[in-house]
């Protein structure tokens, strides 16, 4: 495997990934609007923001926050991520010092061999649990227990089913496979529960209950690993008690996440703007912002032209370099087409949170399940969602991106960063599949190159590329789509969402997107 054979030559690559992120990345602006002083949670909802902080003010550390945040999400937005699926923590610790704890799921032992045809639907090895207990080890303050507990009790007691969650509920309806979720979610008559119903995972509290009590290795081995696995494997899917024995987290010691996640995807495209537009005003005129995003738009097409260079080839030390940057420049200018590629599936089952402690440290995650409802196979044993997140081997023609093997994590567009310079901190990341790197991308543009608020950064649309046209939402500058499709731009249309909290000098800002009706909170 090649992240295995290449670990120096990883280390030097990421090394120069964060010099070149950090470098051009700097709080050249003063405004700070600051909604708190000590410390703040943006998570895709308010009820996990508030448990976040609520965490922050027992004592609790950054990573504990994070993790009591998470397990929340899992019952408020169970189809974006859970315990079913896998992770990417970028933890900073109160004196600078970055870590990456890869909790992604992994390859099973026995690789299907129709993969290529189950593409959406194959189940990846979770790792989620095992990267909270290590982020725990490393950084945690308050017991493993005390973070299951407001989890648990909000399975147990059941909740509203908010828009967001209710608006994806269809996705579960007129298969065999999806009997079990449906009934989850549906009340004593069979009918599919509205958003504002009242639902609870009592089974679901009970795993998390366990795993609370008796650690994590009690959802890898034990009553719950072969309750999920004889669930799984009466589904259809393959996994057995070996995979979950076997499951092992990564923990490196870099800035940005190393391939096969996004952040040197997410730094190349960066580096490109960078040569139009670091020292330059915010494009204002109509021809000003036609300009910025023709290049914007030719960059996404030439970095995703390169995607698989970037996760899996030597070729992704090239592509951070400047003169690699230029050269794409120089292709842009002289209208140059890039080369045409095949995207990822999308995977919008997915989940950010940002989190900045009263010490100084701080946790960007990213957590996924890959698609809505993941696999949507429910082990009703133990109320777990399992995800499909083998699906981002698989590109759009159904070819493999590479020969995959035992072990190997699927590649991805998770991005989860901390920036640091001088008193300042920003935590970011985002949700939304391969629009991930574009929407974090755009964010951070408008919001330390242009000067834009962080609310306005993010709110601001964002244009992504796929394989055949370039998609913009829908609150979009008509005047500038009606230019860019002159320009032989396709448009289509998108969300994705990205949370961020920000410390400049003695004031907290605190952003959840609104796309997904979120809302931070601190102190």
């Amino acid at each position: 495997m090649i992240l295995t054979k290449c670990k120096a030559f990883l280390l030097l690559l990421l090394a120069l990934g964060v010099f070149l992120l950090v470098c051009f990345i700097i709080f050249k602006h003063k405004k700070c609007p600051g909604t708190f002083s000590r410390a703040a949670v943006a998570a895709d909802s308010k009820k996990c923001s508030e448990i976040g902080r609520d965490i922050l003010k027992q004592g609790g550390s950054a990573v504990d926050a994070a993790i009591a945040a998470l397990l929340c999400t899992s019952i408020i937005n169970p189809q974006s991520a859970g315990i079913g699926g896998g992770s990417i923590f970028t933890v900073m610790d109160s004196s600078g010092v970055v870590k990456i704890i890869n909790s992604r799921e992994t390859v099973p032992l026995n690789v299907p061999p129709n993969l290529l045809n189950m593409c959406g639907k194959c189940i990846g090895v979770p790792g989620e649990i095992r990267g909270y207990e290590m982020a725990h080890k490393l950084y945690g303050n308050l017991p493993w227990a005390n973070l299951f507990q407001p989890a648990i009790q909000l399975a147990r007691e059941g909740f509203n089913i908010p828009e967001v969650l209710g608006s994806n509920m269809q996705s579960i309806v007129g298969t065999n496979k999806t009997q079990a979720l449906r009934k989850l979610f549906s009340n004593k008559n069979g009918d599919l529960l509205q958003i504002g119903d009242k639902v609870a995972f009592p089974k679901l509290a009970d795993t998390l209950e366990i795993i609370a009590n008796n650690g994590a290795d009690s959802f890898y081995s034990g009553k719950i690993a072969k309750d999920l696995i004889c669930d799984v494997q009466e589904a259809g899917g393959k996994l057995t008690l070996k995979d979950l024995a076997s499951y092992n987290v990564t923990v490196t010691d870099m800035y940005i996440p190393p391939p096969p996640a996004g952040g040197v995807f997410l730094a190349l495209i960066l580096n490109i703007m960078k040569g139009y537009y670091y020292e330059q005003p915010a494009p204002l005129s109509a021809g000003e912002k036609v300009l910025f995003y023709h290049r914007y738009i030719e960059a996404l097409k030439f970095t995703n032209a390169l995607k698989s260079d970037l996760y899996y080839s030597k070729k992704a030390k090239e592509c951070t370099t400047d003169s690699f940057a230029s050269s794409i420049q120089h292709k842009i200018n002289n209208n140059i087409q890039a080369l045409q590629y095949s995207s990822n599936l999308d995977s919008l089952g997915t989940t950010h949170l940002s989190v900045l402690a009263e010490d100084g440290s701080a946790v960007s995650v990213t957590s996924t399940i890959n698609k809505i409802f993941g696999s949507k196979i429910y082990s009703p044993s133990t109320g777990i969602i399992l995800n499909n997140q083998l699906s981002d081997f698989c590109q759009k023609d159904k070819t493999m991106l590479k020969n995959i093997s035992t072990g190997e994590r699927p590649p991805s567009s998770t991005a989860p960063i901390v920036l640091k310079a001088q008193s300042n901190i920003l935590v970011i990341g985002g949700s939304g599949g391969s629009m991930i790197t574009t929407g974090i991308a755009s964010a951070l543009i408008n919001h330390l190159w242009f000067g834009k608020s962080l609310k306005e950064a993010i709110d601001i649309p964002v244009v992504y590329v796929s394989s055949s046209e370039t998609m913009i939402e829908p609150i979009f500058d008509k005047d500038v789509i009606t230019i860019l499709k002159s320009k032989g731009h396709k448009i289509g249309k998108f969300y994705n969402v990205v949370n961020a909290v920000e410390k400049m000098g003695g004031c907290i800002c605190a952003v959840s997107d609104a796309r997904k009706h979120g809302e931070a909170a601190g102190f």
